[in-house]
């Protein structure tokens, strides 16, 4: 059984961060690739080397297989970890890991083929037997017509290789259906290459809920669910967990159902199985499987205990899990807040710039996972998560109470964050009674003079 000795993190930010810590404690050596705008980042700083794969674009860094590779086994690394987004649910990485003698710390290249695509995914959620949203998929304007007198309006087309929201598009009625379509698949092959889309009910009042799956391709189990559902432009901002008022025959479907579908795929690594809760009918659906460590994670680990990445790191050596579900037990109540660089009072315009004080004192229940130092540089070529807070509270009012400590405390300055916004949530009477569906911040937004 292999045991890593050195390990290449081809990411950046918070993530890497994360990275490090648990390579640290499980005294593995690190080797973060940066692009040249990251030089100088407290992740750079903090693995045990840094190597740079190229310019400050994605595309010319932090995208190209082939440089992290060799990246890779140019120092002398035996596993590499891609974190999230970027390449994180890549193929052609997988594979490429595989052909090098690399250890990939994520799932196998048969799984990412499973769920990249989100109509093989939805294929294989139907042969599990776990319900999804009534669909389809279209390739003209005729198909999306035919199909959309079956399931009605409002609907939504959904790019087939898509994600965070692109080549998304909801549409309310027939006369406006033509010119959405065309939008959305030519947004689709802008951003993935893939022009493909596919039609499916839009639930007017659904909650995003997530379940965190651990498997070593033969042991399936669940750390419990997560609930996303306050979300600006289908793009997360505050996750929690558990999910508040769910119902417990719900929840446990949910539950079951996800791990029927990491079984039937018989996947591999740390994974999050994407449901929508049709609030008025009581129902779930199948949305998609992340291939991937969450962003969110954190707040699985504080009500479970668990580090996840140690686990992914055990099950990508080839060990077993050392744990049965009677023994992941949640405990207490999470919830994670997203700061970001960004305005929201200027249609949540990014804010890059040099960071002049970064202070995050110590709150109890407190956790901050953050690359952010005085000085650092805030790139405008990446993503605007700068921190991410996580409470944890014997009871979500407990959790929320923190969470507003931690707003009122921690220091961030030299560019605007969205920390107004996520008071504005937390003391939001409707926030506070839980449960809020995924319309929640697009009508809040508007009271607090915000542009949705």
């Amino acid at each position: 059984m292999p045991t890593i000795k050195r390990l290449f993190i081809a990411n950046r930010g918070e993530i890497a961060l994360r990275i490090i810590r648990t390579a640290r404690a499980l005294g593995i050596e690190t080797v973060l690739g940066v692009s040249q705008a990251d030089r100088d980042s407290l992740g750079a700083k903090l693995a045990t080397r840094a190597v740079v794969l190229g310019p400050a674009p994605s595309k010319d860094s932090y995208l190209r297989v082939g440089t992290i590779v060799e990246a890779a086994r140019g120092t002398g690394c035996d596993a590499l970890h891609p974190g999230y987004g970027f390449l994180s649910e890549n193929r052609d990485l997988a594979q490429a890991c595989a052909d090098e003698g690399l250890i990939f710390i994520g799932p196998t290249p048969d799984n990412l083929t499973a769920v990249g695509d989100k109509l093989t995914a939805r294929s294989h959620a139907l042969a599990a037997g776990v319900p999804v949203v009534p669909g389809g998929t279209v390739e003209t304007a005729e198909d999306a017509s035919a199909l959309a007198e079956t399931i009605g309006f409002p609907l939504l087309i959904k790019a087939v290789a898509g994600g965070g929201g692109k080549g998304m598009k909801r549409v309310d009625d027939a006369a406006s259906l033509p010119a959405q379509l065309d939008l959305a698949m030519a947004e689709a092959e802008a951003a993935f290459g893939d022009a493909r889309v596919y039609l499916e009910r839009f639930v007017t009042v659904g909650r995003h809920v997530e379940v965190q799956i651990l498997s070593d391709g033969a042991t399936f189990l669940h750390a419990g669910e997560r609930d996303c559902s306050v979300q600006r432009r289908y793009q997360k901002l505050v996750e929690e967990a558990p999910a508040h008022h769910l119902p417990g025959a719900l929840r446990q479907g949910l539950l079951e159902a996800a791990v029927r579908y990491a079984r039937h795929i018989g996947y591999r690594s740390l994974g999050t199985v994407e449901f929508l809760v049709d609030v008025p009918r009581g129902e779930f659906y199948f949305l998609e499987m992340n291939a991937r460590v969450q962003v969110e994670h954190p707040v699985t680990e504080a009500i479970t205990g668990l580090d996840l990445i140690a686990l992914q790191i055990a099950v990508a050596e080839g060990q077993t899990l050392p744990l049965t579900q009677d023994q992941i037990r949640l405990t207490g109540h999470a919830i994670e807040c997203r700061l970001n660089a960004e305005d929201p009072t200027r249609d949540f315009r990014p804010s890059p710039g040099r960071v002049t004080q970064a202070w995050f004192p110590p709150v109890t229940g407190l956790r901050v996972d953050t690359h952010m130092q005085p000085g650092a540089m805030i790139p405008p070529y990446y993503d605007s998560l700068v921190a991410k807070l996580i409470t944890w509270g014997a009871t979500r009012d407990e959790a929320i109470a923190r969470m507003l400590t931690a707003l009122d405390v921690c220091v961030l300055e030299g560019v605007t964050t969205n920390a107004p916004l996520h008071r504005a949530i937390l003391t939001d009477p409707a926030f506070r009674a839980g449960g809020v569906d995924t319309n929640y911040l697009g009508a809040l937004l508007p009271t607090l003079g915000v542009p949705t």
